[in-house]
């Protein structure tokens, strides 16, 4: 038993120890690092990580969690273990902060006046006199002075911010909600990446590792865009989001980057924006005869060109080139479309197709139409950042606590008071002290004003106490 109890102790003091407690934060920082330099799923595309990493270096970290440092099960290991040396720590220290905040030091016995850095010993005609001028040199102070009477000797105590030894308590509470909250999130937290177009809905999101999470509601994308500077550098993204619940509209919001759209704890951040490559509509002059007319064509609609011929956008690429007499796409970015258009004769039964190349002001096959291009709008897609964080609320509050935990700990410094008569050789004498838990240099002006302050009371109390007569001989 005793040899279990030896074991358990020298685990609960390795544990508490300071060197433990930074010995485990180093490590969490540099693994914290490490999750900002390394790319991590699944915010990162799949291609970009296989073009970033080697496949084998890829794999391994995958195997070991890096690319996903934040939800791995070590991580949340790290964090409980630092929770629990926070918790050991102060288990090992809170008796005796606080038996200094609920039992302070009252009377300083002469073994305690003998080894005070700060004091003083001021010449007094009684005790009472000199009792009286402390208590009133305290309270100018602003501070609320005590008495303690025994063995007939009165002595006086103050003290001022009480409770800022509690202070590094209160940090330590900081970090234990901070890390409470990134355990929550590790476990229960997730994030993804979603690309809509306008138009399309969505009710779970798929993550790059594969899983795929359903969302308490439906999204829908009203309407994306990009506003330009007039360089033509983008100014910012938009999108128009609407949150659909059994079947009716509960939310509608425009959001922009850094204004997320925020719904059942779920948050969607603007985060991108492009073409899809694909044609929303592709507007055409057609003449044929010497008459012109002007068309609009999107993806599986047809136009009407006149009473028996119908034509349809059968293929579009937005950036083509030649090869082998074939057409391929280079890029997804209309710089130099390549159109395809399919044309249907009802009366005659006939089919044909022509392509249009408008960089070259050229068009190929067999048709009685001449199509120029005017215009067109390429369809383009939002992508959003998904966030599920259930312990941002414990990781902002205690973000709060520790400012609330540091200013005490910085600016509010713990500072006690004492005043007692004593009988010396010389006579009574009242010895004044403090003592301050951090910057003693700092108080030490502002002790011996105060020290002069009871030494001009006490003077004008001894000038009082003489009789009119003797001062008027006197002078």
């Amino acid at each position: 038993m005793a040899a279990k109890s030896s074991v358990g102790n020298r685990v609960f003091r390795t544990l508490a120890s300071v060197k433990t407690g930074i010995i485990l934060l180093i490590i969490l920082g540099v693994v914290a690092a490490a999750g900002t330099l390394i790319l991590q799923r699944p915010m990162t595309d799949a291609d970009q990580m296989t073009r970033a990493y080697a496949p084998q270096t890829l794999r391994w970290l995958d195997r070991t969690g890096l690319t996903d440092v934040y939800h791995s099960w070590w991580f949340a290991l790290l964090m409980a273990a630092l929770g629990v040396s926070i918790v050991f720590a102060s288990i090992d220290r809170f008796p005796k902060a606080w038996r200094l905040v609920s039992r302070p030091y009252r009377r300083p016995e002469p073994h305690f006046r003998a080894v005070l850095p700060m004091q003083r010993s001021l010449a007094i005609s009684h005790a009472e006199a000199g009792i009286t001028a402390a208590e009133k040199a305290f309270r100018n102070a602003g501070l609320k002075p005590q008495r303690t009477v025994e063995n007939n000797q009165t002595a006086v105590y103050a003290e001022k911010n009480r409770w800022s030894p509690l202070a590094v308590y209160v940090v330590h509470a900081s970090l234990l909600l901070i890390l409470t909250g990134g355990i929550v999130d590790a476990f229960l937290g997730y994030k993804g990446y979603l690309m809509l177009t306008p138009g399309q809905s969505t009710s779970k999101l798929e993550q790059q590792n594969g899983v795929t999470r359903p969302l308490p509601f439906t999204l829908r994308c009203d309407g994306t865009g990009q506003e330009n500077y007039p360089d033509g550098t983008p100014k910012k993204w938009w999108s128009k989001l609407t949150v659909i619940e059994d079947g009716r509209v509960v939310l509608r919001k425009e959001i922009v980057v850094n204004d997320p759209l925020v719904t059942h704890g779920i948050r969607f951040y603007q985060s991108g924006y492009g073409q899809t490559g694909e044609v929303e509509s592709l507007l055409l002059n057609a003449t044929a005869k010497g008459e012109t007319r002007q068309i609009t064509l999107r993806p599986y609609q047809a136009a009407q060109l006149d009473a028996d011929t119908k034509v349809a956008l059968a293929e579009f690429i937005p950036d083509f080139v030649m090869r082998d007499g074939q057409v391929y796409a280079r890029s997804k970015d209309p710089v130099n479309p390549a159109i395809r258009l399919a044309i249907t004769n009802t009366a005659k039964q006939a089919k044909s197709e022509v392509w249009l190349f408008p960089a070259l002001h050229q068009q190929s096959g067999n048709s009685p139409f001449q199509f120029e291009f005017a215009d067109l709008q390429m369809a383009a897609y939002t992508g959003l950042q998904v966030s599920h964080e259930p312990g941002q609320w414990l990781v902002w509050a205690g973000c709060v606590l520790m400012a609330v935990g540091l200013v005490m700990a910085f600016y509010l410094v713990h500072q006690r008071f004492w005043a007692i008569a004593v009988e010396t050789k010389n006579g009574p004498a009242l010895w004044i002290g403090t003592a301050a838990d951090k910057n003693r240099e700092h108080y030490e002006e502002s002790f011996t004003k105060f020290v002069e302050d009871i030494r001009a009371d006490l003077a004008r109390q001894d000038e009082e106490s003489v009789p009119a007569g003797k001062r008027l001989v006197q002078a």
